[in-house]
């Protein structure tokens, strides 16, 4: 049988420690008193990206933050999250997919260019409406970074016209500089281990 008893001195230089760190926390938190709408991209080869914002959507969902979400890649192939939101939670998330698939599927540079515009489009429109508090643009780092949209135009966009309460999230692998640059918070998201290397196929659940 293990024996769990702390020592009367250890706990007494546990509990001394972790109100130090209480201590400091605190006095850093006082500090932090300033809110603004964030720029937020999520980037890099690792999965994770789209998935952490998403669940970014949910959290404004729970709050009765009314939201929005433009697809710029993923097309006509049925997700869960596009599932969900749609059928549970339309009144405060619209969702708009825009893109018509993996452009190694299309193989239309100008379908893809179109349908990217048509993407940005009603991004600006989203994001310019002041009831959405959050707008998430899945997959433009795609866009971007094969020259379907101009990074600059989409810079200078979120830079000046972007209401000030209003978060941007921004997803997709190979981020431009530029924007990230510009953000106020950047993830990148690395890859350890992956089961598709192993032979594996994307699963409902876990990939989509």
């Amino acid at each position: 049988m293990t024996d769990n008893r702390v020592p009367p001195d250890d706990a007494a230089r546990h509990a001394e420690k972790k109100a130090r760190i209480k201590a400091a926390r605190d006095r850093m938190m006082a500090e932090k008193t300033a809110e603004k709408g964030l720029i937020i991209v999520h980037t890099g080869p690792g999965k994770g990206k789209s998935s952490s914002a998403f669940g970014m959507i949910l959290r404004c969902i729970a709050h009765g933050m009314p939201c929005a979400v433009v697809q710029f890649i993923k097309g006509a192939m049925a997700t869960g999250e596009r599932e969900l939101l749609v059928r549970y939670f339309g009144d405060l998330c619209r969702f708009h997919t825009m893109g018509e698939g993996f452009t190694w599927e299309t193989q239309d540079l100008a379908r893809d260019k179109a349908a990217a515009r048509a993407g940005w489009e009603k991004a600006m429109e989203m994001i310019r409406d002041p009831r959405n508090r959050m707008v998430l643009l899945d997959e433009i780092n795609i866009a971007l970074r094969y020259d379907y949209l101009d990074v600059a135009e989409v810079v200078a966009f979120l830079r000046d016209e972007k209401p000030p309460m209003t978060h941007v999230v921004l997803t997709g692998r190979n981020a431009r500089a530029e924007l990230i640059e510009l953000a106020d918070l950047v993830t990148e998201m690395q890859v350890v281990k992956h089961p598709f290397r192993a032979g594996i196929k994307a699963q409902p659940g876990v990939e989509f």
